[in-house]
């Protein structure tokens, strides 16, 4: 079937927000066969938006010249990368990619990326996107000649994890450089069930927070991109968004029949990203968030801390998940070849689990067991919370209930906003 341009603009599913055209489930989300992509549907029907692409034959993008914000996780379900099938297609002209934190190969570690080069397996120019935003990303945009920018990475869920701040600074870009912008659609690994935990003040904005949304967000990268465009950016940018079909808001990663690759070295399972969004804040303490173990952000630790914490944690009675004392040696990171004692998160059952709730609640056990507690002296705790509220409340003595309830107001008008933007039920 061929998408017209003049079709895409007539569309009005979700087309409530100025400047977005999504492509209709009735079309790329029928059309049949691999397509030559490695985009069969799986099991239950799940495509993604990318899938939903190839099975369109890239009608959207006929005609145009493409760069791809992409990362490791930008593969097919028969883990081709998609640049490298793309680049393949005569279908589509894809002339650029664009490389965020870590890399577009995945070659860098947390902080880092690969810089500008030529993809060796395709020879395509790629460009580093990481720590730049505005004009100085409008100008990379405007460099390297292309017309329409698509962004395809799987998040984990986290207000935290840079990727969706990626997609806020290269949508802010594309709108002043003058391009198109066209989002393809993953799972939010942990459901979309809800929004959870404070939300950023804007003062306490950074990369790990450029806008006001909870720290568990519970959106697709698609949605977020409908917020960010509806709510935040001064000029918005002309927005495609390629949506999945067969995904539900209730849906785990396991239960979408796709290949899990690590989006980040520290994100290596499903299971990480599912603790995430609340163990991320030990990064704002003394403490070892587990970077360093096969297990990090469920192994939380340092120095001098023993059996204690885990039974304090385990007396709070937090929903869907026990807590182990533990012992291990980080092999970089806090307290690399030094053994620490802590505890270890195990999850029995996911959706009673509150992630962030959880995560107050060990920092509350933590600061009362271990005299050494500290925050990192920058207060990169409240950048990863949002504000200073969690850190001056545990500071005064308050509890898990006490913290938790302060966030509540905001987080009520939070999810009223997202909820306008959400396409999926």
């Amino acid at each position: 079937m061929t998408l017209s341009r003049r079709s895409l603009l007539t569309i009005t599913a979700t087309a409530t927000v100025a400047g977005v055209v999504p492509v209709p489930a009735s079309t790329a989300g029928e059309a049949g066969g691999d397509a030559g992509g490695g985009a069969g549907g799986g099991a239950g029907g799940l495509r993604t938006g990318f899938e939903r692409l190839v099975a369109e034959g890239y009608a959207p993008l006929a005609g145009r010249k493409v760069g791809i914000v992409t990362n490791p996780t930008g593969i097919t379900r028969d883990v081709r990368h998609i640049v490298d099938v793309m680049h393949a297609d005569p279908r589509v002209h894809l002339t650029a990619v664009f490389g965020p934190e870590h890399g577009f190969r995945g070659t860098a570690q947390a902080g880092g990326s690969e810089g500008r080069y030529d993809d060796p397996a395709t020879g395509l120019p790629v460009y580093d996107t990481y720590l730049k935003s505005g004009a100085a990303l409008a100008e990379v945009f405007t460099a390297s000649g292309v017309d329409t920018v698509v962004f395809d990475i799987q998040d984990v869920g986290a207000r935290f994890y840079t990727y969706i701040w990626t997609l806020y600074d290269c949508m802010e870009a594309a709108a002043l450089a003058g391009k198109r912008f066209m989002v393809l659609d993953r799972p939010n690994p942990v459901t979309g069930r809800s929004a959870q935990g404070p939300v950023l003040h804007q003062e306490f904005a950074s990369f790990v927070g450029r806008r006001p949304i909870a720290q568990a967000h519970g959106m697709t990268a698609a949605e977020l991109a409908l917020l960010f465009n509806g709510e935040f950016l001064e000029k918005p940018v002309p927005l495609e968004t390629v949506r999945m079909t067969g995904w539900r808001r209730t849906m785990w990663y396991d239960a979408c029949g796709l290949p899990w690759v690590p989006p980040s070295p520290n994100m290596p399972t499903p299971d990480t990203a599912l603790v995430y969004s609340g163990t991320c804040l030990f990064e704002g303490t003394n403490l070892s968030e587990g970077r360093g173990t096969t297990r990090p952000f469920e192994l939380l630790g340092a120095e001098g801390i023993d059996g204690r914490w885990a039974e304090a944690a385990n007396q709070l009675r937090l929903p869907g998940v026990r807590f182990r004392e533990a012992y291990f040696a980080p092999t970089f990171s806090k307290f690399q070849g030094k053994t620490v004692g802590g505890v270890q998160i195990h999850v029995h059952d996911r959706s009673a689990y509150d992630p962030v709730r959880t995560g107050i609640g060990l920092l509350v056990t933590a600061r009362r067991v271990w005299t050494d507690f500290a925050w990192r002296p920058d207060n990169w705790i409240d950048k990863l919370t949002g504000s200073d509220q969690v850190r001056t409340m545990i500071d005064a003595g308050a509890g898990t209930d006490e913290v938790t309830a302060a966030w509540q107001p905001e987080l009520a008008a939070l999810r009223r906003t997202r909820g306008k933007y959400l396409l999926y039920r």
